[in-house]
């Protein structure tokens, strides 16, 4: 199968295979990657350096004849004294090749195709200096340079001249997040010249560079690279095992044919990478557009008629994981808004519980069980987050709770930790979906006993109030007798406990979630203090009424699950197919 058959007869493959890309915190936003493209990307540099991605010429001269030339041009340059006499480098034996290559191809050493590879320039960037520019790895953005804003160097003439950056010379990053990357020098209008954390392949006559930097991007450069770069404690790659590097090299009538077939088929991907793009684009306004129609219902009626429209396109609609969150956020938010169950006139009134609530409360202080506190102001009606369904009141969440506040830091810090004992969760245990354990730590019973203020029991709803995870929330479990929290997560205790699951379905909803962030305190970093938490407009239903949109929501966030399970089967199988792709056609 040739490579555009390859390409053309798996296209919904290549764009149908993506992944969510990872990430955490308020920035985990569903997002993905066009793994199938990526993909693609990559076989095509493979097929390219094994000579399966363009025909073989009869005519072509052979690539040991190209190697010859390549030879005498870097003797000439030592006699001329334009370039240091080097060490051979090891002969390569048919043992040390990974792959056959075509019968005009032939093996060599990446150091035997360039006319040196050697280190940069030590130097500081200043801006105020422009005669010679200090290329660093940070002015390569996207495989391109601007010359323009790359600073200068204090640097003579003669220190420069062996440093001096050419046309279709090739940077390699030596060390860091970019070790192995690479970038052609090309309309380079400047003196200019490399900084320390770069390794330059420079360019002789007989070479060609852009086939080069073809074999730069390939699985065959980057398995050596790793290879060569393991157990150092920060990676990084020398001169040397760049020299040692297995190179292979067609005719150079090929490597023309080769770079240019490269460059047609990198071509198709950037438009199958927009026509991908575009299409996510389009479906996520879509969605957007039809859930917003849920939400801005003014009656049940309405509300039915734009449930029906959006049901009748279900599996078109809900087909990413970032669509399907959206419309979990859209359940939340319908939740907390009364539009999910029908109102009940059988229900005792929202009026009675907030009495007895006010009662309990009342007993509770009485009893020395809380301490009494400032009233905090009523709700107006302006204050309402939206027109409150018959018989719903808006309250100050700070009016329904016995206990609201942070945890603490254990006297030593890390140091008060044990091996076993009490749990003490931090932010990083507290997720939406439940409480992780995967790297809980531990006090002592003494120093849980000194923190009786931040002890947590069952029912409780733990807050994250600071950094990247503020406003997520869970329910502390059943299963866990009772634990301590840090100071980054604040406890919600409830007067009634009845209410709790409720109330937690709120703090998870955009409603809530609004507020979190866009009432937060702090200079330097996101946080929730006690007086904004207590002042939270918090939608209140009667409590039968809770409990059935706990229940309908359970319902159909169960729904949601499943419908995300399915699509990522369904995704792990497009990408394994297109892994199983690669794979057969370079086999």
């Amino acid at each position: 199968m040739s490579a555009r058959e390859l390409i053309t007869e798996h296209l919904d493959l290549w764009t149908g295979a993506v992944t969510k890309k990872s990430s955490s915190g308020r920035g985990s936003n569903g997002k993905v990657e066009l793994t199938g493209v990526k993909k693609l990307r990559e076989l095509v540099l493979e097929l390219a350096v094994r000579g399966k991605l363009v025909a073989q010429d009869d005519t072509d001269e052979p690539a040991k004849d190209l190697l010859s030339r390549i030879a005498k041009e870097k003797s000439e340059l030592i006699l001329a004294g334009r370039l240091k006499k080097q060490r051979a480098l090891p002969p390569i034996s048919e043992s040390d090749t990974p792959y056959s290559l075509p019968s005009k191809w032939t093996w060599t050493r990446l150091g035997n195709y360039g006319a040196d590879i050697h280190y940069g320039y030590t130097a500081s960037a200043d801006e105020h200096l422009s005669e010679y520019r200090l290329l660093r790895i940070t002015d390569i953005q996207n495989d391109k340079v601007n010359w323009a804003t790359v600073p200068g160097c204090e640097i003579s003439k003669q220190q420069a001249e062996p440093y001096l950056l050419s046309e279709n010379d090739i940077l390699i990053a030596r060390t860091g997040g970019t070790i192995g990357k690479s970038f052609l020098v090309q309309d380079i209008n400047v003196n200019a010249v490399f900084a320390s954390y770069l390794i330059r392949l420079k360019k002789l006559e007989a070479t060609y560079a852009r086939y080069v930097k073809v074999f730069l991007g390939s699985h065959t450069y980057w398995s050596q690279l790793y290879e060569a770069s393991m157990g150092t404690g920060q990676p990084n790659v020398n001169g040397k095992s760049l020299k040692n590097l297995l190179f292979p090299v067609p005719p150079m009538e090929e490597q023309r044919r080769i770079v240019q077939k490269v460059d047609e088929l990198m071509a198709l991907c950037d438009r199958l990478e927009q026509q991908t793009s575009d299409q996510l684009e389009a479906h996520e306004t879509v969605v957007d557009t039809l859930l917003g129609t849920l939400t801005q219902s003014e009656n049940a009626t309405e509300l039915a008629d734009n449930w029906a429209r959006l049901a009748a396109h279900f599996d078109t609609l809900f087909t990413t994981e970032q669509s399907i969150d959206k419309l979990k956020q859209t359940i939340l938010q319908l939740a907390v808004m009364g539009r999910l169950v029908e109102q009940d006139a059988g229900d005792e009134p929202v009026a009675t519980l907030l009495q007895s609530i006010e009662s309990q409360k009342g007993e509770l202080i009485k009893s020395g069980a809380i301490k009494h506190s400032k009233p905090l102001p009523p709700v107006s009606q302006e204050d309402h987050p939206f027109r409150l369904p018959n018989g719903w009141r808006c309250h100050r969440l700070g009016a329904l709770v016995t206990k609201l506040g942070s945890g603490s830091t254990p006297r030593g810090g890390q140091r008060a930790y044990v091996d076993g004992g009490v749990p003490f969760l931090r932010s990083q245990n507290v997720w939406n979906d439940g409480l992780r354990l995967e790297d809980i730590v531990y006090i002592s019973e003494d120093t849980h006993a000194r923190m009786s203020n931040t002890v947590v029991y069952p029912k409780d709803i733990l807050l994250n109030i600071t950094g990247a995870s503020l406003g997520r929330s869970t329910i502390f479990p059943d299963h866990i007798p009772e634990a301590n929290v840090s100071q980054h997560v604040t406890i919600i205790r409830l007067i009634e406990p009845a209410m709790t699951s409720f109330v937690h379905l709120c703090i998870q909803s955009p409603l809530i979630q609004s507020l979190v962030w866009g009432r937060q305190v702090g200079m330097a970093i996101e946080g929730l203090s006690k007086k904004v938490l207590e002042r939270f407009e918090m939608p209140i239903p009667p409590l039968e009424e809770q409990h059935r949109i706990v229940q309908k929501v359970d319902e159909l966030m169960a729904l949601c699950d499943r419908l995300k399970e399915r699509l990522n089967r369904a995704g792990e199988t497009r990408c394994q197919l297109a892994e199983t792709i690669v794979h057969h056609a370079l086999s």
